[in-house]
């Protein structure tokens, strides 16, 4: 293919080295440069226009229709925007860019972006199903195949990973992070990136990444989506921020700001967030793109008058990019030439804006992502495999009781049964890219393509769980009366020697805009589940959900659980795996499961109050009618072995600075299984000069054992672990006295102390 190059004459006068940036992956050398010189040739107008995303709202494969669309058209021909969201195909994305290649004056390329969330066409787990792999190298891999499956279709830019760490299970989007723990979400933040991205920007088979929602999204109060965030300086620096300064070391390409205002002020008009912290302090030079209209939205906060004065608020305060919100065509111009908004500001986001589309290497083939033959190099079927893979390391098993798992031989009849056993939609999940709808592998297929030939399987629905119409946009309507098939479903399960049961949540029921404040077995399931019991007692049951839930009756009474979240394309095949017995479970928990919703937020790493416990009256801080801890705390899931953790030691009593100690146990397979389990560490700054969680994770570790079979683990604790923002407003370790903890979970754990010495 023929390489295109902007005013080439011109940038060949501009090669001199302003020292190489390294920080955003590429192989595209001399990038300051080349920046310097595009930005040198342009009008304020045509700066502006770069700042500027439109959504693919009309086929651009066809004229534009309508009088909005035409006028995008024009724009897109007059170089007045800088990137498109939501156009698809490799024949729509030409299609745009050469409008902009063979009509604007300069000839800046387009970028592409989507919601590449967990997959493009082959549909991994949910974000928060697959942290539970705890497999850093399986979400890299993940990533990477999205990324290519995303350049094979004209896509080079994806709004993922989010990584707003959360804590409440009422909140929809909780399915879209990697749960409660920062320094969890921090390591998977890297792994996406890099995924997506790998070492090279420019390599045609990666596309670039977003770290969003910056920041605080995850802490809307009462757990609705867009909502106020009510938080601390101490409690932004130590909890929200490290995902985001993790994702801007791995050098990711750009950051989306959220919805939310933190204390008083939104998001995207957060000075000391955007130009303070991101770009000044972490010295990252990727641009910050607005969410979806954000930047009008400060009109209803009633932080602006009008989208004028919003352009000015959110570019002065360092919003690079405006995503469909109009506010930046209409307005920065003018602002500009009033001097509200400073030109060297908008240099600035200009230069972000090129800086990555040079390391995208666009400028050199602006059509580099439009590549048809790409599509056809693609291995679906291997996909798959990777699918199925990732899937079943994301399974938790929370309880198994009377050696129902993994399905023993002598089981000949099972029945399935529940609203979400044959069904092949809800496992692909909300945020679900080009996944076609009811394409995943549903429970029940997975069974039947996995189980002998002597064993007879039964399904039966037994109710509906979500009715009418299913979209991204309109609310679900949940089914809470029609128990109808009840009836088929306690038939079969009386006749089986297994009951399998699939619950949960529709994948309507988690994502954008989908809070609840009741996170329970909704509409009839909990009720079918109890007529289930009365005929069958071995139950297993099936959790497929994106979120959370509480499941206290079925803890108490069912005794086999299988925490199986939304799956993905291969859903159906990775359960069986599981239940029969071919992967033996590995999952982790990355949130905790609540014995109530009036215990949400509900977190591990939670801090000591002044009376954290008294068991012999009311006055401490808990609950009079529940326990306060979870009901499946943070790190939990069981395996078909069992392992013992012992011999807890320390190296050394006191730690140095520029030194090191090293923590070792002995971690043995008790049971007859091989297995794998993810050995967790966790350290407490006993005294502080502020208030410090009562255990922070620091560690894991992934260890194979074969039945009998003995390792030693060892961590390396270091200065550098015991950070954290002080009261001295920066991040610094502190002397004194630390416990550190080792288990397999966040509750269940050996500890020792050692000190620091400074």
């Amino acid at each position: 293919m023929k390489k295109r190059c902007l005013l080439g004459f011109f940038l060949c006068c501009f090669f001199i080295a302003k020292g190489q940036d390294t920080t955003i992956p590429s192989s595209v050398k001399n990038v300051e440069a080349k920046v310097d010189s595009v930005l040198a040739l342009m009008t304020l107008e045509e700066k502006v226009g770069q700042l500027v995303q439109y959504n693919g709202s009309w086929d651009l494969t066809g004229p534009a229709s309508e009088m909005n669309n035409k006028q995008k058209e024009e724009n897109l021909k007059n170089g007045k925007v800088g990137a498109m969201l939501n156009v698809l195909s490799v024949e729509a994305t030409r299609k745009a860019q050469k409008l902009v290649m063979e009509n604007s004056r300069l000839k800046i390329p387009l970028m592409f972006g989507y919601d590449v969330i967990h997959g493009y066409s082959t549909i991994f787990p949910v974000p928060l199903a697959e942290t539970s792999s705890w497999d850093l190298e399986a979400m890299e891999k993940t990533a990477q195949i999205a990324a290519l499956e995303s350049a094979a279709n004209g896509i080079n830019w994806t709004f993922s990973p989010m990584i707003d760490v959360s804590r409440d299970a009422r909140w929809g989007r909780i399915m879209e992070g990697s749960g409660e723990d920062p320094y969890l979400t921090s390591k998977v933040a890297v792994a996406k990136v890099q995924g997506y991205q790998s070492n090279d920007l420019a390599n045609p088979h990666t596309i670039a990444a977003t770290a969003k929602h910056f920041a605080g999204y995850g802490f809307g109060e009462a757990g609705r989506d867009y909502n106020t965030v009510h938080i601390g300086e101490n409690e932004l620096h130590n909890t929200i921020l490290p995902p985001f300064k993790a994702a801007a070391k791995a050098g990711v390409a750009t950051f989306m700001n959220s919805f939310n205002d933190i204390d008083g002020t939104p998001a995207t008009a957060h000075k000391t967030l955007q130009r303070d912290i991101l770009k000044r302090d972490w010295n990252w030079n990727g641009f910050v793109v607005s969410d979806w209209g954000s930047i009008p939205e400060m009109i209803a906060h009633g932080l602006a008058r009008d989208k004028k004065h919003a352009a000015q608020l959110a570019l002065n305060a360092g919003s690079d990019m405006d995503m469909e919100g109009g506010a930046y065509e209409i307005g920065l111009v003018s602002l500009v030439e009033e001097g509200k908004v400073s030109e060297e500001y908008i240099n600035d986001a200009v230069k972000r804006v090129l800086r990555v589309k040079f390391k995208l290497g666009l400028f050199e083939d602006p059509y580099l992502y439009a590549n048809p033959e790409l599509l056809d190099q693609i291995s679906f079927e291997e996909h798959k495999a990777v699918a199925r893979d990732v899937a079943k390391k994301s399974i938790v098993l929370l309880k198994n009781e009377k050696g129902l798992l993994p399905i023993q031989d002598s089981v000949k009849k099972i029945a399935v049964i529940g609203p979400l056993a044959n069904d092949k939609d809800t496992p692909i999940g909300n945020w679900r890219a080009q996944g076609k709808s009811n394409s995943a592998v549903s429970l029940l297929e997975g069974l039947q393509n996995n189980v002998s030939k002597e064993v007879a399987i039964s399904y039966a629905k037994g109710a509906d769980l979500g009715m009418g119409e299913r979209s991204f946009l309109m609310p679900l309507e949940i089914n809470r009366t029609d128990t109808s098939g009840f009836q088929e479903a306690i038939t079969k399960a009386s006749e089986a020697d297994l009951v399998i049961m699939a619950l949960g949540e529709d994948a309507f029921q988690t994502g954008e805009g989908r809070s609840q404040v009741d996170i329970g077995l909704v509409g009839v399931q909990k009720e079918l589940l109890k007529e289930i019991q009365k005929v069958n007692k071995n139950i297993v049951l099936v959790l497929i959900n994106g979120r959370p839930l509480e499941i206290t009756y079925a803890s108490e009474n069912i005794p086999a659980i299988v925490e199986a979240w939304q799956l993905g394309s291969e859903s159906g095949n990775a359960i069986a795996d599981v239940l029969l017995g071919d992967y033996n479970p590995s999952g982790k928990l990355p949130v905790s499961f609540p014995r109530a919703v009036g215990q949400e937020p509900l977190y591990y790493n939670q801090k000591n109050t002044g009376r954290p416990f008294n068991p012999t009256h009311v006055t401490y801080s808990g609950y009079t009618d529940e326990k306060k801890d979870a009901l499946y705390p943070f790190g939990f899931g069981l395996s078909y072995t069992s392992f013992e953790y012992g011999n807890l030691s320390i190296s050394e009593e006191e730690l140095t600075p520029g030194n090191s100690i090293e923590v070792s146990f002995s971690l043995k397979n008790t049971g007859e299984r091989e297995g794998k389990e993810i050995a967790q560490l966790y350290i407490r700054d006993l005294v502080a000069s502020t208030t410090r969680p009562v255990k922070e994770l620091k560690g894991f570790k992934m260890v194979k054992l074969a039945p009998g079979e003995s390792k030693t683990v060892t961590f390396q604790i270091n200065e550098e672990m015991l950070q954290f923002y002080s009261a001295n407003k920066k991040w610094e370790a502190e002397a004194g006295e630390f416990e550190v903890m080792v288990g397999g979970n966040s509750r269940d754990l050996q500890k020792v102390k050692f000190s620091l010495k400074k």
